[in-house]
This record gives C-alpha cells, structure tokens and sequence, in this order.
C-alpha cells in the first residue's frame, strides 16, 4: 500500500495459505448450489464493489469482471468512493474515485447504474443493472466543516461511515483505547445526515461512538460491514448491547466475509452462517444482512499477490490501522464463498439449514432494501 488513503489498497483480498484447494476461486462443480427464488429477490452486498479485488486501483473493468457482474444476481452494492485516513489528501482523492466511477457507470450504462434514492433499487432489478450506491468509509473527505457534506450528497453520497478505525473530527473508531465516543461535531453531522436523509454507517466505530450515535439519530443507521463479538470478541466486532439497540432503532447489521469472523484460523462460509445465525438470535429476521467488505468477481492468488500482500500488512501496521487478525496466513476473504455466486450460495446454504425462504429473501437484501427506503425515500 503505497497511498494509504485509497481503500481498495486498505482491504487486500489474499494471504499466504498455502493448501492448494484455498488458492483458486470457488466453483459450484460438486453440485447445483441455487436456491429458486434467488433471481427474483432483491440483493445487496452493504460493502462491496466491482472487480477482483486486485491492487489495480481506479482502472476500467474488465470485460470479465462485468460478465461476473451480471452472474452474481447483485442488485445493488454500497461503494466505497471515499478515501480513508488522510485529512491532508481524501478530498481531493475522493472527488477523483466519484469521477472514475461516474465515467465507468456512463461507459457501461448496461450493466451499471447510479442509485440516489429507493426508485433507482427498484430500477436496477427491473433493468438487470447493478446499482452502485456511493458510500464513504471515513468522514475525513468532508475536512472541517460540514459544509462540504452538501457538495458530496449532490455528487450522490448516500451513505457515511463515520470512522476507519482510528479517531478523526467526528468520533473514535474501534482501535483507540480511549473510547472517547462521538465529538460534537460528530453529533451535528447526525443531524445533518437526518436532515438530508444520508444513512449513518457505524461499521469500523468505537462502541461509545456506536451507542451514541444510533441514540441521538432520528432516523435507523446501519452497520453494514463487521461481525458478532459473541462469537468472535474482536474490534471490528459488535456486541449483543449494540446489536440490540441497533435493531431497537430499526436498523440493520450486516455481515461480513473477513478474517475477523474468527479470532485464529481461516473463517470460511460455516463460520459466515453462525455470525448470521447469532445476530438473527440477537437482532430477529428484520434486521440482519450481508455486507461482504469485497469484491463481486473472485480473487485469485498469484505470486504477486502475496507479495503485495506483505507489503500491505507491513504498510497498515505502521499507519496503526491494521485490526488484529491482519496476517500474512489468512485470507482476507471467505474462499469457499470466492465467487460471483456468493450471495446465491449463502442462500442456498442457509435453505439446507432451514431457514424459512422469506427470511433468506430478507436477509440476502430486503433488509437492506427496507432501510435505504425508510432513510433515503423515494
């Protein structure tokens, strides 16, 4: 990681795990893995993007990646377009990320799509496109003052995560030890973002920033990406307490296909199903969903990979924003969920566990779908 700022540079999708079954992409060899209302439901990915999750940076998709665009099922994905980290740099380099993905949306108008409200979700499916949602992972690109918020919301910012992990103007991310929760700054951007109904993201936030904020919003926030503390007691996590008062609010958690899923040892789509299964236990059916944290085509491992991996574990550590679990042995994806499938996959798999089929549609992206259009409107 050369510019620490660029998040697909932040979030590396390989490791150094050598068993050979872990290095290619999944398949759906061994059988058919469908779940038959798959095509007709709406599904979001709460964090995700385009491509294969390579060091690339803002380079056009290939023509491969758009035919795994079309294979994957998704109907819309929170893209992140902000830079993180940087208050000296993520403007400028934000402004640069909604440019490249405005011109790839206007280049591939077929398969993809802009979405600013709850109308252009319903749109994506009707038309088979993939809606992007433009989604910032660090409120650093608005700088001092808030007025720049209004700048991003007419460039189509729909939704805002307050901190990547570490503390800036708005709050305390999960990795300081102070805690010290929402500044008040932090506590008028709230209101801001309610005004102008932008939803609050808490993924990466510090739990007093967490609870603070999903108190003092009008409106039902989302942590779209991170897992269950329960099951895994990690920073990227979030405990039963804040799940609880989440889903009190009428917000939705999403889960994740990181490493953080466990605390040692590869996560793989077992360990996706008991995250799913503890926050349906602790939220109910009505506010859990998926947020992959990767990207739509799969990632192959190459030499060269694992040789930018290094690189990028060595570069976050110094920056202070590698989470534990950021190791040069795991993968920083689910493999057997290494496919454009992978939503198809989880539902299919969440089937064969007997979940009732409504649930699944629920949280495979009615969810999600639900909150955009209680906080965005139409």
């Amino acid at each position: 990681m050369v510019r620490p700022m660029k998040r697909r540079e932040f979030v590396i999708k390989s490791s150094m795990v050598g068993t050979a079954m872990m290095l290619s992409p999944a398949t759906r060899a061994e059988g058919v893995r469908s779940w038959p209302r798959y095509r007709g439901a709406t599904v979001i990915d709460a964090l995700g993007e385009p491509g294969n999750g390579s060091f690339k940076g803002n380079a056009p998709l290939a023509a491969s990646e758009l035919a795994d665009v079309k294979a994957s099922g998704i109907t819309a994905v929170n893209l992140t377009v902000s830079s993180v980290g940087s208050y000296a740099k993520d403007f400028e380099e934000t402004l640069q990320n909604i440019a490249f993905w405005d011109d790839q949306i206007a280049k591939h108008s077929g398969v993809l799509m802009k979405v600013k409200g709850s109308g252009d979700l319903v749109e994506a499916k009707r038309s088979g496109r993939l809606g992007l949602i433009y989604g910032f992972q660090d409120a650093t690109p608005l700088g001092e003052s808030i007025d720049r918020f209004d700048l991003f919301l007419d460039l189509g910012v729909r939704i805002i995560l307050f901190t990547y992990n570490l503390r800036n103007l708005v709050g305390d991310g999960c990795l300081e030890p102070g805690d010290a929760g929402l500044s008040l700054f932090g506590r008028n951007l709230i209101a801001r973002m309610n005004e102008r109904r932008v939803l609050v993201d808490l993924s990466h936030c510090g739990r007093r920033t967490t609870l603070e904020s999903i108190e003092l919003s009008r409106q039902p926030v989302a942590i779209t990406h991170a897992g269950c503390a329960a099951i895994a007691d990690h920073p990227r996590n979030k405990t039963d307490e804040q799940l609880r008062k989440l889903a009190d609010k009428g917000g939705v958690f999403g889960i994740y296909l990181m490493p953080y899923l466990r605390i040692s040892g590869q996560p793989m789509a077992e360990d996706v199903l008991q995250h799913i299964e503890h926050a349906l236990n602790v939220c109910g059916e009505d506010h859990v969903g998926i947020g992959t944290d990767g990207s739509i085509s799969a990632v192959t491992v190459t030499p060269e990979y694992r040789q930018a991996y290094r690189a990028q574990i060595a570069e976050r550590r110094k920056l202070g924003v590698a989470a534990p679990g950021d190791r040069e042995d795991v993968f920083l994806f689910v493999p057997d969920l290494n496919t454009p499938e992978k939503f198809e996959t989880l539902a299919y798999l969440l089937s064969k566990r007997g979940h009732p089929d409504s649930r699944i549609e629920k949280i495979i992206g009615g969810n999600f779908n639900r909150l955009f259009g209680e906080v965005w409107g139409t």
